[in-house]
C-alpha cells in the first residue's frame, strides 16, 4: 500500500483571486481535480491532489459531485491544496438541489476555508431524479448573481464551444452566456473539445457578441479508448478523424494509448499558445503522471 506523505515544497506567497492571475501578462496553466465520492476514498483522492498540486501549476479547480453530494471533500480538498501547497484553488458549486440556504452555508465554508474562486454550474440533470432538481436556482447565472451578492468571491462559469446540449441552438446558447458574463462572471472555462478550429469559431462568436472576459480552453487528455464513449456521452463533443484514428490504432495497448494521447492534447495546447491563446485548463483528474508529462512538454514555452 502507498505511503501517504505530506508535500513540502515551498508554498506560493499567497493565494489569489484567479481573475488577477489571468491578467498578469503570463502564460498559464490549471488543472482540474475531483473529491472522493466516499469518505473511504478520501485519503488516497487527497495524496493524488497534492501530488498535481506540487507541480506548481498556475491554479487547481476542484469539481462537485452531481447533486452536490460532495460538498464538503470539494471544499476540503481545495483547502488542502492551498494550505499545504499555497496553489489557489477554485471551488465548484452547483445550482442542482440548492436552496439559498444551502448555497449560503457552502460559501461561508469556502470563505472561512481561504477559498476565494468559485466556478458556478447550473449542473447536470441526475440520472433517475424524480421532479425538480432545480429548487432555488434554475441557471447559473442566477447563481452567479446570489455569489457576487453575497461575498468577496471571483466567479467563473463553463461554457460549450460547440453547444450545450440542452440549448435549442449555438446562437441561444451564446445569449445565455452572455447573461452569465452580466451576472458577474470574471472568466469561462470551455467544455472539452478536441478540434481546436471549433473553439477559435467559438471564440469569435463570443467576442462578436461582446463578451470579453478570459475564455479559457478546457483541453481533456485521453489516455483510455474507452474514455472516448464517456467524453461523448458526457458533452456531446466532435472528434476529428485525426484522433479516432490514434484511438483506433493504439487503444489496446494501455500504454501506447496513454502516451498517444498525451501527445495529442500537448499538441492542441501548443497550437493554441501559438495563436495567441494563453491560458489553458487540463482536465488531468487526479492522475499526476498525465499532468507532469503534458507540463513537462510545454516545460520551455510555459518560462
Amino acid at each position: 500500500m502507498r505511503q501517504n506523505t505530506p508535500y513540502r515544497g515551498k508554498r506560493n506567497q499567497k493565494i489569489m483571486k484567479v481573475n488577477e492571475i489571468l491578467s498578469n501578462g503570463k502564460i498559464t496553466l490549471s488543472f482540474e481535480v475531483f473529491p472522493p465520492k466516499t469518505d473511504a476514498q478520501f485519503e488516497s483522492v487527497r495524496q493524488a491532489t497534492i501530488d498535481v498540486a506540487a507541480l506548481k501549476p498556475s491554479y487547481m479547480s476542484v469539481t462537485y459531485g452531481a447533486g452536490g453530494n460532495t460538498r464538503k471533500n470539494t471544499v476540503a480538498i481545495a483547502k488542502g491544496i492551498q494550505d499545504t501547497t499555497g496553489v489557489t484553488t477554485i471551488a465548484h458549486l452547483t445550482c442542482v438541489g440548492a436552496t439559498k440556504e444551502n448555497i449560503h452555508n457552502t460559501l461561508d465554508e469556502m470563505k472561512e476555508a481561504g477559498i476565494e474562486n468559485v466556478l458556478a454550474l447550473r449542473g447536470d440533470r441526475p440520472r433517475d431524479f424524480e421532479g425538480d432538481p432545480f429548487v432555488d436556482f434554475h441557471y447559473a447565472s442566477e447563481l452567479v448573481s446570489e455569489i457576487k451578492a453575497y461575498g468577496d468571491f471571483c466567479v467563473g462559469g463553463a461554457c460549450y464551444p460547440e453547444g450545450h446540449v440542452e440549448a435549442a441552438n449555438k446562437s441561444e446558447d451564446i445569449i445565455n452566456l452572455k447573461k452569465k458574463v452580466d451576472a458577474g462572471c470574471e472568466f469561462l472555462t470551455t467544455q472539452m473539445f478536441f478540434d481546436n478550429n471549433i473553439f477559435f469559431n467559438f471564440l469569435y462568436r463570443v467576442r462578436e457578441q461582446g463578451i470579453s472576459v478570459p475564455v479559457i480552453p478546457g483541453i481533456m487528455p485521453i489516455t483510455r479508448a474507452k474514455q472516448v464513449e464517456t467524453a461523448r456521452d458526457l458533452s456531446g463533443c466532435s472528434m476529428p478523424q485525426r484522433f479516432l484514428n490514434l484511438v483506433d490504432r493504439f487503444g489496446s495497448n494501455p500504454k501506447a494509448m496513454e502516451q498517444a494521447g498525451i501527445a495529442y492534447a500537448t499538441d492542441q495546447i501548443i497550437d493554441l499558445i501559438a495563436n495567441g491563446i494563453n491560458h489553458i485548463h487540463v482536465y488531468s483528474m487526479n492522475k499526476p503522471q498525465i499532468a507532469k508529462a503534458i507540463q513537462k512538454n510545454l516545460s520551455e514555452i510555459l518560462k
